[in-house]
C-alpha cells in the first residue's frame, strides 16, 4: 500500500471493513463484469464513516474551492458531509447536487443547491469505473457557469482511464483510493 496520512488510512479501512464486497460477480454501471464490488454508500452514508470521508476530501481540497458536488447519489453524502465538517472548522463551504435529469417543474434544471455561476467548485464522485457520471457532472457544472478547478473520486477502479479522460477534458483529477490499496485486483 502506498503511504498515506492517518487520514486515507481511515477511510480505506472504513471501505474495506465495510463496503468492499468480494462475492462476485459483480456487473457494474459500465456494463463491465468484475469479482470485486465496492458499496461507497455503505461507508459515505454511514454517520462515522461520512465523517471519515469528509476528513480525507477535505485534507486534499483545493483551497479556492467554495463548494462542493456532483452526480446526484454518489456525490451527494460526501458534498453534504465535507460541507458540514469545512463549515464546522471555520471554513464556509457550500454542497450542491447534479441530477440526472432536468425537473420539468419547480425552478427546473438539474443543479441543484445555493450555487451561482462563476463559483469555484469541486466536482467529485464516489466510485468510478470509466468516468462517464464524472465527465457528464463536468458538463452540467460548465455549462451552469461553475468554475471547476478540482475533479476527484473516493474510489477509482479504472486503471488509469479517468484520470486521462478527466485530463483530457481539461480539469485536474485525483483519486483517494485505488484497488491496490483495498487489497484487490481486477
Amino acid at each position: 500500500m502506498r503511504d498515506f496520512s492517518a487520514k486515507r488510512r481511515a477511510l480505506i479501512e472504513h471501505l474495506r471493513d465495510h463496503a468492499l464486497r468480494t462475492d462476485g460477480p459483480f456487473k457494474l454501471r459500465s456494463g463491465a463484469v468484475a469479482s470485486w464490488y465496492l458499496d461507497a454508500r455503505q461507508t459515505t452514508f454511514d454517520g462515522g464513516g461520512g465523517l471519515i470521508v469528509a476528513d480525507a476530501v477535505l485534507e486534499v481540497l483545493d483551497g479556492r474551492v467554495t463548494a462542493i458536488g456532483g452526480m446526484t447519489m454518489g456525490a451527494d453524502p460526501i458534498a453534504v458531509a465535507a460541507a458540514m465538517i469545512s463549515t464546522q472548522n471555520g471554513r464556509p463551504l457550500r454542497s450542491f447536487s447534479i441530477r440526472k435529469e432536468a425537473k420539468s417543474h419547480g425552478a427546473g434544471g438539474r443543479l441543484v443547491g445555493p450555487v451561482r455561476s462563476g463559483d469555484v467548485v469541486a466536482v467529485l464522485e464516489d466510485t468510478t469505473s470509466t468516468g462517464g457520471a464524472l465527465l457528464e457532472a463536468l458538463e452540467v457544472a460548465v455549462t451552469s457557469g461553475l468554475q471547476v478547478v478540482q475533479v476527484m473520486a473516493l474510489v477509482d477502479r479504472s486503471g488509469g482511464v479517468v484520470l486521462e479522460r478527466i485530463a483530457g477534458a481539461g480539469f485536474r483529477y485525483q483519486a483517494l483510493v485505488t484497488p491496490e490499496d483495498l487489497g484487490v485486483e481486477e
